[in-house]
């Protein structure tokens, strides 16, 4: 499975809403190519950007857990994010 998903260059990311684990069941999948967090949030729903304020990633992407990152941060396969938003 894991050759494919090198040979697709595709990743997954999973979402974390505030205050429960992780979903694991329902990645949101992307090309290696754009793996931004701004394509992350334009994938989920379009309209999320206008209230993006910053997110928090575990994973490999992030230099420790719960990094706290902008809209331009480069995700790796299977980091975890939970987005703010701006009240």
């Amino acid at each position: 499975m894991e050759q494919i998903w090198d040979k697709l260059d595709m990743i997954r990311i999973y979402t974390k809403p505030k205050g429960t684990v992780p979903n694991y069941n329902e990645p949101v999948v992307l090309p290696k190519s754009h793996a931004s967090v701004e394509n992350f949030c334009n994938k989920i729903h379009k309209a999320i950007l206008k209230q993006f304020k910053y997110s928090l990633v575990w994973g490999t992407s992030a230099k420790h857990k719960g990094q706290k990152v902008g809209k331009d941060h480069v995700l790796e396969d299977e980091d975890i994010v939970q987005l703010v938003k701006k009240h």
